[in-house]
């Protein structure tokens, strides 16, 4: 299972029932932060969701909406009793970027580390599969696919033909590895493969490009920026490089996604439900994103 919450949903100011954009995700005792914007840390101790299990930290780009909650964030993480070294993967520079706004939070109780990311970039963090993805803004910017995938079923024929006894069976399921007769058996090559499991992309901020229909398809759940709803809107949606509903409604269609959640709305937007007809003339399966909104994702067939 994989848990989805997001945690702010506004775009350039917070609002008074708004904070600025990230999203959870968590899954087996960790957890992954997308973008960390104001006010993140007190978005997330509004829901039950803890900061002490986040692993990795992923920024989609250098905006302030989309990091500037970062050293408060971590200063509540090692107030939390987070001891563990923390990821934080980004653009080119994110390093630099990081150190420079955290000269605030000096003295962390954990090691930061940094991963520089570009288009296609796979890292793993425990059961995820995390690949970045090049979109357009006004500044070089991410999007994030996060894949949690599922053992396949154990074969005992192929188990079998490897000449492993029945009491070495259950070792190899719990560890996913055995050590027998001087070789090292995986339980990939007893099963029979990866199963699907379940995709969840997310994009914030972009223009509509084909590299995001290109990686969120068939995605669970497509998390999408939707600044505008209004179609007059859409001259300043591409001087500043974001995107209407209908543009993310029209990129979750193409992408044979299963459902969307809008995020990221202008504060101009005070009521993002009041587009929802417009987003849903497109693609049935929107809906609109709020601060808290959460989900649990199951495997098929769960």
């Amino acid at each position: 299972m994989l848990e989805v919450t997001l945690l702010g949903t506004g775009g350039m100011l917070p609002l008074k029932n708004r904070w600025l954009t990230s999203c959870l995700l968590s899954c087996q005792g960790h957890s992954i932060l997308v973008d960390c914007g104001e006010g993140t840390q007190i978005a997330l101790k509004n829901t039950n969701c803890k900061m002490k299990p986040i692993d990795l930290i992923c920024i989609t780009h250098f905006h302030a909406d989309h990091i500037s909650g970062l050293p408060g964030f971590l200063l509540s993480m090692g107030n939390e009793g987070r001891e563990e070294p923390v990821t934080i993967a980004g653009p080119k520079g994110i390093e630099s970027i990081v150190k420079s706004i955290c000269v605030i939070a000096p003295n962390l109780p954990f090691e930061l580390k940094f991963e520089e990311l570009s288009d296609h970039t796979k890292l793993k963090s425990h059961q995820l599969e995390v690949t970045s993805f090049r979109v357009e803004h006004s500044v070089e910017c991410l999007g994030y696919t996060f894949d949690l995938r599922r053992k396949g079923r154990f074969n005992a024929e192929k188990a079998k033909a490897l000449n492993l006894p029945v009491s070495t069976w259950s070792v190899l399921q719990r560890e996913g590895c055995i050590c027998y007769g001087n070789q090292l058996y995986t339980y990939e090559a007893v099963s029979d493969g990866m199963q699907d499991g379940v995709k969840v992309t997310y994009c914030t901020d972009s223009r509509p490009v084909k590299n995001i229909v290109k990686y969120a398809s068939n995605s669970d759940l497509f998390i999408c920026e939707g600044l505008y709803y209004e179609p007059d809107k859409i001259r300043r949606a591409k001087k500043t490089g974001h995107m209407l509903y209908s543009e993310a409604t029209e990129l979750a269609k193409q992408s044979n996604v299963k459902q969307l959640w809008l995020t990221h709305y202008s504060p101009a937007v005070t009521e993002p439900e009041e587009g929802l007809d417009i987003a849903k003339a497109v693609f049935e399966h929107t809906e609109c994103g709020y601060d808290g909104k959460h989900i649990d994702l199951l495997f098929k067939n769960q």
